[in-house]
């Protein structure tokens, strides 16, 4: 096959490159430029930056492959992070991540991997895909503690026909290894845990550069709805929080609720936080049509545990009702549906 490979720099799409090399396939390398700064520069923490691009095109060289940089920073503008600001003003707790799967990765890629003459899309995500008499499924990866199908969901039948995730056969320490062994410059790399368009500080130090609505002040109140305190932003909040919410109340308080349109903040206790449910919209279903009502596990966030659930499909979304109540359930995340490891489909979190 003729087969593009997403190079982030990283040793898992260095070594999903060379498994492409070693089985034989005509390989070409592409490193995406995502994020820059108001003048141009690029950034200096997160998957994308100029030592990132530069590890991914020594690798690509020592491959022998070809390799290009390829700019999408207006598509992931407009589609991530201009999302990513809009939720977090809204009192959502947003996943750029999946949005940039969602946008640019296997939309706008996938498109310019065709554009290449490729058959293929291959990158280095811990998940699997299946095909069998019922059409692709995607499955968890092989390494339970780098499971990556979670930011995969939006996954349909057409997107993975076209992909691979071949470092998903594998686990982390196999990787590396693997590296090793070819003598990648990747080999011990450490992986990347920032978003790539907050560089060096953290996400609210971004979004208060970018407006002064997130310096809005309003309330902190308990669940009787007296004031115990106030905030200068609903940014600095998210469902379930627990430190750094500047009242001291004598006992362990968590943020219940966030209403973006009086900015006001409700502190409770951690068994405040409990819900037998919530609704999704913008599912998407990796068979193409919505299953039966059924029961699934259900992962609410990137590193949760999945808790059993019923699944009910609604048009243009779905209901989720757990079996045992369930804490923390932030609005703005992605809740992925899973059934025996096999992602069925998922959709983001509106309201529990």
């Amino acid at each position: 096959m003729r087969v593009m490979v997403a190079m982030s720099g990283g040793v898992d799409s260095s070594v999903a490159a060379a498994m492409m090399v070693e089985e034989g396939h005509d390989v070409i390398g592409a490193t995406l430029k995502l994020w820059q700064g108001p003048n141009g520069e690029a950034p200096t923490a997160g998957c994308c930056t100029v030592s990132d691009s530069e590890d991914a095109r020594r690798v690509a060289a020592q491959l022998d492959i070809p390799y290009y940089v390829l700019d999408y920073t207006e598509d992931f503008m407009s589609g991530v992070v201009d999302r990513f600001i809009g939720d977090y003003f809204t009192g959502l707790t947003p996943n750029p991540c999946v949005e940039c799967n969602r946008t640019v990765k296997f939309s706008r890629f996938l498109d310019q991997a065709a554009e290449f003459g490729c058959d293929v899309l291959v990158t280095g995500h811990y998940a699997r895909t299946r095909q069998d008499e019922s059409g692709w499924h995607l499955l968890e990866g092989v390494d339970g503690t780098k499971d990556q199908s979670y930011v995969l969901y939006m996954l349909g039948q057409s997107e993975l026909e076209r992909v691979r995730f071949p470092v998903g056969e594998q686990t982390k320490i196999e990787t590396r290894r693997y590296a090793d062994r070819l003598g990648l410059r990747t080999a011990a790399k450490p992986d990347s845990q920032d978003i790539c368009f907050v560089g060096d500080g953290n996400y609210r130090d971004f979004l208060r550069s970018q407006s002064s609505e997130a310096t809005r002040p309003g309330p902190i109140v308990d669940t009787a709805g007296e004031q115990v305190g106030s905030h200068d932003g609903v940014i600095d909040f998210t469902i379930g929080q627990r430190k750094g919410l500047g009242v001291a109340l004598g006992e362990p308080r968590y943020v219940i609720g966030i209403d973006h349109p009086t900015a006001t903040i409700t502190l409770g206790r951690k068994a405040d936080l409990a819900t037998a449910g919530f609704s999704v919209e913008q599912a998407t279903w990796v068979a193409g049509s919505a299953p039966p009502e059924g029961r699934f596990d259900v992962k609410v966030r990137y590193k949760s545990s999945p808790e059993p659930g019923l699944v009910s499909p609604i048009p243009g979304g779905a209901v989720v009702t757990f079996e045992e109540p369930q804490g923390a359930i932030a609005p703005g995340q992605a809740a992925v549906f899973y059934r025996a490891g096999e992602v069925i489909g998922g959709g983001t979190i509106v309201a529990s």
